[in-house]
């Protein structure tokens, strides 16, 4: 979960809510064989399945951020679909995108995110690795 001690929750705007940063690693959180871990510093918190990296959360940014692996057509067509989406900030831009949480992407779209992300890494965990997963 993200470590910064508040608490930070749903907020809602006329149109629709936004998750909160914490939410989506909870949600991200519960995903099978996902843990968070902090390799760059107590600043970044990063869930990883198989060992490997499929979200990178900025609880420090404003608006929050996430940034989340993606099929790379995919990830051109969420760019020009949304301002907030944004190639992958310090990462591979062909397969990583930044998604700026200023409440202009429904929630439901940001969790199909997070899912595609958790897909493309386990798509590429070794057969031994996927099957443990469950």
């Amino acid at each position: 979960m993200i470590s910064s001690g508040a608490r930070t929750t749903t907020t809602c705007d006329q149109a629709f809510c936004v998750m909160s940063l914490e939410e989506l690693s909870e949600f991200a959180s519960q995903l099978p064989g996902a843990v968070e871990e902090q390799p760059f510093g107590p600043d970044v918190d990063v869930m990883k399945v198989g060992g490997k990296i499929f979200a990178i959360l900025a609880p420090g940014a404003v608006p929050e951020a996430i940034s989340l692996k993606c099929e790379p057509g995919l990830a051109l067509e969420l760019r020009a679909r949304y301002d907030a989406v944004i190639p992958g900030y310090h990462l591979n831009k062909r397969l990583w995108n930044t998604v700026m949480l200023d409440g202009s992407i429904p929630d439901d779209e940001v969790m199909e995110m997070v899912n595609h992300s958790y897909e493309q890494v386990v798509t590429g965990l070794p057969k031994s690795a996927r099957s443990s997963l469950g």
